[in-house]
């Protein structure tokens, strides 16, 4: 046990530090030095000449003479009376240089065996990408995406952006999707929902992953959703297909084309997947926007008791869904409930007005005006409303998916304009946007001369001969953006 005069107080580890180490070691190094080495070696001569070697060697015996300060001189200086005395001093001091060594080589040994191997470091030059990592591994984004936190959203609802694509339709998939994260979703995060009625491929996944801002999420369509009902006439179904190919009228011979009409109009909204959301932004494949939205739309029909929102409009075929408005007023005669005051009657029956409060029934002539549903920013509560899901379920008992060609466009408009007041739904004419074979641009003066729109406002449907717009202008007014084409 040390004497007291060697007790050195434990140092507070509450303190701990790179500096208090560093002073600790330095300490206990001057301390070795002073206390165990300059014992062992030879007194220096007196640089005064006073005092014989004997006294000078009995009063370091006795540890009277005063220790040589380590740092006035290099230990090598320091004269030796013998070199049988320097050999026996460095037999002394070999124990410390072993277990010094020792420990070098124990720590060299660990750092050696963590230390990358040889192929490994030949190898970096290919690993070094996130495309090659995965692939070396057997990996997926997806994997690697479960094994890291999702990317934090920064958007402030509860919204998706949902895209119903195939794996074939990879590359219009992704031009949409960097289109929409140049223009909005870079700034909001906001999660992609994939869906599709056969499992998503590796690549698609990947790809789709890595483009996007947002967290990721890949849903399957149940079979029954994609499939023919059980009481439909599938001889019936046939036989008017055929007949409408004769007509030239499009998509007329797809059965794939009508499933993806009956999942949009019933069932998307329905997925696991969406379940969490309140309000989805629909993006097709292949579709270009033109312009930087500069607010969220999701938190701008929140805030005004929006529900539905479009940016064009135009007429539906006649022969697509001729028996359509027939069962629409079949329904509201037997749910006027449904029916809201103040609707959007007087746009889709040509001089008639909006329904009233207790009004039970609809008339006139369906004018097949509809807002076109490939864009649509809306409320996913009003879709699972009691109000749609009847509407939606009686039209499905029709058969009209099959046997004619019922879109989700016209059913989507009817539902909105007829069940809710003109009020709740929206305009948006300051977006720029493009599905084949139309599209449209903000004719204001601001979105272009700021940079916010790149696109001619010659190429503009609004005011086409084929576009509802000026309808929906003259019963709801217009909104920012939106108005008769102008020369660029």
């Amino acid at each position: 046990m040390d004497s007291p005069s060697n007790f050195r107080p434990r140092r507070d580890q509450s303190n701990f530090s790179f500096e208090s180490v560093r002073d600790y070691f330095w300490d206990s190094l001057k301390t070795l030095v002073s206390d165990r080495i300059m014992p062992l070696l030879p007194v220096p001569a007196s640089a005064s000449g006073q005092g014989s070697s004997s006294a000078s060697a009995s009063a370091y015996k006795d540890k009277a003479a005063p220790r040589m300060n380590p740092s006035a001189a290099p230990l090598m200086f320091l004269p030796y009376r013998s070199k049988a005395r320097a050999w026996q001093r460095v037999l002394q001091l070999a124990p410390f240089v072993l277990v010094l060594g020792f420990f070098a080589f124990v720590f060299s040994h660990f750092v050696y065996r963590s230390a990358p191997k040889r192929e490994t470091l030949n190898r970096a030059s290919d690993i070094y990408t996130e495309e090659a990592f995965l692939s070396t591994y057997g990996l997926t984004k997806q994997d690697l995406a479960g094994l890291l936190p999702a990317p934090r959203q920064l958007g402030q609802e509860k919204a998706s952006l949902v895209m119903l694509v195939r794996n074939s339709e990879l590359n219009d998939a992704l031009k949409s999707i960097r289109m929409m994260e140049d223009r909005f979703n870079h700034h909001y995060r906001y999660p992609w929902t994939f869906l599709n009625d056969e499992p998503f491929t590796p690549e698609f996944i990947n790809y789709t992953t890595g483009m996007a801002s947002g967290k990721t999420q890949y849903g399957l369509i149940e079979k029954d959703q994609w499939s023919i009902p059980t009481h439909i006439d599938q001889e019936k179904v046939q036989k008017n297909m055929e007949e409408m190919v004769s007509k030239n009228v499009i998509y007329a011979g797809s059965m794939s084309y009508r499933h993806m009409c009956r999942y949009n109009s019933g069932f998307f909204y329905r997925h696991p997947l969406l379940a969490e959301y309140d309000w989805y932004w629909r993006v097709e494949p292949g579709v270009e926007y033109f312009c930087d939205l500069q607010y969220d739309p999701f938190t701008f029909l929140k805030d005004h008791n929006k529900v539905y929102g479009f940016v064009m409009s135009m007429y539906e075929y006649d022969v697509t869904i001729s028996s359509l408005w027939d069962h629409t007023k079949d329904f509201i005669r037997d749910h006027p409930e449904y029916l809201a005051a103040d609707n959007s009657l007087d746009f889709f029956v040509d001089g008639h007005s909006p329904s009233r409060e207790g009004d039970t029934e609809i008339d006139g002539k369906y004018n097949l005006c509809h807002f076109w549903s490939n864009f649509e920013i809306a409320d996913l509560r009003f879709w699972r409303s009691k109000a749609y899901t009847d509407y939606f379920e009686y039209l499905d008992k029709q058969g009209g998916f099959f046997y004619e060609r019922w879109g989700d466009a016209p059913i989507h408009s009817l539902a909105a304009g007829l069940f809710l007041p003109k009020s709740q739904i929206h305009h948006f004419g300051d977006i720029g946007y493009r599905h084949p074979p139309y599209s449209r641009c903000p004719q204001d003066e601001e979105s272009h001369t700021s940079g916010r729109c790149y696109c001619s406002r010659k190429e503009h449907f609004d005011d086409d001969g084929y576009s509802c717009l000026p309808r929906w202008w003259k019963v709801a007014g217009q909104s920012f953006g939106s108005g008769i084409k102008k020369q660029d």
